[in-house]
């Protein structure tokens, strides 16, 4: 958290990717692009009649890609097709992360070039599960009667607009295909209205096969130009609609086969963009790699399919998203092994980590991260049964509805489970306002209520730096009491009323740590020991790290071993920041696991101070010596193994 007793200065010069990351309001983007850690390609194969459908393939590295459900559709065109067959398939995820639309085209080849006038659409919010309708323009629109064909329907989101746009070619009679846009109703079931020119070459030839792509403000459409010489081109707009084209005469294809199906997108957390087209004639793609969306690489000898795709295009998709989708089809066997650390996806620090007795899951309560400035104001809760695979169990508190003497700055929370009078409750605390307050609920995931004022708002009497922030509480085993923890420069300690939500009269005191003691207070007890975790230094230091000293009493005095560093950063691995823990034991063993935020990996390191506060959430394994002392944590991507 923000732990720091002068003003913050936000970094004045934000680079290019930091903007990216940041919305205008300084909050948290719907995919934090850290997160984008895997690829989905969607393709059909042929020309048979059940070869035109739905295939898709996955990708950990955007070049090395295998396909699921052993290269057979995972939809059937017959069941979401007025022609039993769908080509050309084009994926989008929505603006707000969680939902995928889908545009077909609907048709059979054996039919004939052109017998198709219906495009589908389909809508899903988890990759598998699809919703789709046939949208017929002829049918659908007055003045088509001879249409001929309707042809690779692509959706972009028109920011201008506010709406999904999808775009196609089309041709009428003996006229040249020429490509239209309409809006998508809100359902993504319909078109608003007729489809209107979006672009026509200035040559006035036949174009096809438009892919746009949004880079630094402009829309760059790929197309494919039927004219004398055919092959792909690109024309750019700051405005989708405006008829306001340029048009570069150049020849993007870096071979003389025939192409289409041109389709371009962003490697993840990369600088490079993948243009891929289909060398149809000899049954096979092209990859090629740019910078600037103009001069092309051929990257050929670096890319792998275990498949023969046909015009398909390329989603970054999420570790979670690529588990859905291979515990749905399958995992292919040369895939890469998924890496389990960050435990949670988008932007969260100061975990504290909690086993239920009551519903027997885990727990993690995290400070919403990736507000500007820390300024967040909600807490939330994710639950898992293995701690690899976390659900988002949603808003448990937030402060400007449910909190009224502290209305921002949500941060580092902590919670302890307590039976009483035979049921169990949950005490969560938290800092507001860099006050320190408590909310109680009778579920792990609320609703809390809040106590209705802060438990701690002032600064201890003997202390003169440092804020009232990072709470943690610690019931001995040994007498039953609770102690709540908290300070920044100084740690206070003062044992909790039976209610939980007051302090015991003349139990605070201040504990004498040394220099390198910051923040997050965590108490646990092992052996007939008491440990004491803290973290150094600031939470925007690449040095951030977790030290600890061991007492024989939960009040101290403290002793400090000589090597008592519990976890810090390994740059090599571009590993960060590694501070704010807690500690889980396995109930009924002698098992633990470090939880603990680090910068956002790869990003934070780039952002300058922004990297303090756009952190992610990991765990690796806590082990000690024989002798009682901590076996200094090695920080992972690889994260742990699910328990059972």
């Amino acid at each position: 958290m923000k732990k720091i007793k002068f003003s913050l200065v936000v970094l004045l010069v934000i680079s290019t990717f930091l903007q990216a990351q940041n919305s205008a309001k300084g909050v948290p983007p719907a995919v934090a692009e850290k997160d984008l850690t895997a690829y989905l390609f969607v393709y059909f194969i042929g020309n048979q009649i059940e070869e035109e459908a739905v295939n898709f393939a996955v990708s950990t590295d955007g070049y090395h890609y295998y396909a699921l459900n052993n290269n057979k559709p995972v939809l059937e065109s017959k069941e979401v097709s007025s022609t039993g067959g769908v080509r050309d398939p084009h994926i989008l995820r929505g603006e707000d992360g969680k939902t995928f639309y889908m545009v077909l085209t609907d048709m059979t080849s054996s039919k004939g070039w052109d017998s198709n006038r219906a495009m589908v659409l389909l809508k899903s919010t988890d990759l598998v599960n699809w919703k789709s309708k046939v949208v017929n323009i002829q049918t659908a629109f007055p003045g088509n009667e001879n249409l001929k064909r309707v042809w690779a329907p692509q959706t972009i989101y028109d920011a201008k607009a506010g709406k999904y746009m999808i775009y196609f070619s089309m041709q009428h009679g003996s006229e040249p295909d020429k490509i239209y846009y309409a809006y998508a109703n809100e359902d993504f079931t319909a078109l608003e209205s007729a489809p209107k020119l979006l672009f026509v070459p200035k040559s006035k030839g036949a174009c096809i096969d438009g892919d746009i792509i949004l880079k630094d403000g402009v829309y760059h459409l790929f197309y494919k130009t039927e004219s004398a010489t055919a092959g792909i081109k690109t024309a750019t707009t700051t405005d989708l609609t405006s008829g306001n084209w340029k048009e570069n005469d150049n020849y993007l294809q870096q071979t003389k086969e025939n192409v289409e199906g041109s389709s371009i997108f962003k490697l993840n957390n990369s600088d490079d963009y993948i243009l891929m087209y289909d060398m149809y004639s000899k049954g096979k793609y092209q990859f090629t790699k740019t910078k600037d969306l103009e001069n092309f690489t051929v990257i050929d000898e670096d890319i792998s399919m275990d498949f023969k795709p046909r015009h398909g295009t390329i989603l970054p998709i999420t570790r979670s998203e690529l588990k859905r989708i291979t515990q749905k089809w399958g995992l292919p066997s040369q895939l890469p092994k998924i890496k389990n650390n960050p435990v949670l996806e988008g932007y969260y620090a100061d975990p504290e980590i909690l086993y239920s007795n009551k519903t027997k899951k885990y727990y993690i309560y995290p400070t919403s991260d990736g507000f500007n400035d820390w300024s967040g104001y909600y807490f939330k809760t994710f639950s898992s049964d293995n701690l690899v695979d976390w659900k988002d169990e949603g808003i448990i508190l937030d402060l400007k509805k449910d909190v009224p003497w502290g209305n921002r700055n949500a941060w580092a929370p902590c919670i302890v489970e307590k039976k009483i009078k035979g049921k169990y409750k949950y005490f969560y605390y938290f800092t507001a306002a860099q006050k320190i307050g408590v909310v109680v609920s009778d579920n792990p995931t609320g609703p809390f209520k809040d106590s209705g004022k802060a438990l701690i708002s002032e600064r201890p009497q003997e202390i003169h730096d440092g804020q009232e922030i990072d709470p943690d509480v610690f019931t001995d085993p040994k007498t039953g009491k609770s102690y709540l923890y908290w300070g920044n420069m100084y740690m206070a300690v003062a044992e909790l009323n039976s209610d939980m939500i007051s302090l015991k009269p003349n139990t605070q005191k201040i504990i004498a740590v040394n220099n390198s003691f910051r923040e997050g207070t965590y108490v646990i007890y092992r052996n007939g020991k008491y440990y004491f975790f803290w973290s150094e230094d600031d939470t925007r230091s690449p040095k951030y790290k977790v030290r600890y000293a061991i007492s024989n009493s939960p009040t101290g005095p403290l002793e400090i071993p000589e090597n008592n560093i519990v976890i810090q950063g390994r740059p090599e691995e571009g590993i960060y920041a590694t501070g704010h823990n807690s500690v889980l034991q396995i109930p009924n063993k002698d098992e633990w696991y470090l939880t603990y935020h680090r910068f956002s990996y790869p990003t934070g390191i780039k952002m300058g101070n922004a990297g303090g506060f756009h952190r992610e959430v990991c765990i690796d394994k806590l082990e000690f010596n024989p002798d009682g002392t901590i076996i200094q944590v090695i920080p992972t991507h690889e994260g742990i193994k699910a328990i059972k």
